[in-house]
């Protein structure tokens, strides 16, 4: 962690990577996200969240890119994401 870096709380980390609150207490639990805890809260770094923010889905097989017919794949993930949320 840099001198300067921003903080921020379980909340604003779960939104940032469009992941519920619990997903990044279970990152911090598993040590896959590294945190601060200050009493009962965890702070987490804004560089150690940036691989989150930017890698949001896992990676898939190359042919998996491109549907039967040649046409980009559609993000099936943001596509389910969305609709929860009642978009």
């Amino acid at each position: 962690m840099g001198d300067g870096d921003e903080r921020l709380t379980v909340p604003e980390a779960g939104y940032l990577t469009e992941r519920h609150a619990s997903t990044i207490r279970r990152w911090i639990r598993a040590g896959r996200l590294p945190a601060t805890r200050s009493g009962s809260h965890y702070t987490i770094s804004t560089a150690d969240l940036e691989p989150f923010i930017t890698d949001r889905q896992l990676p898939v097989p190359a042919e998996w890119d491109r549907l039967a017919d040649g046409r980009p794949m559609p993000n099936v993930v943001r596509v389910v994401r969305l609709s929860r949320q009642g978009h």
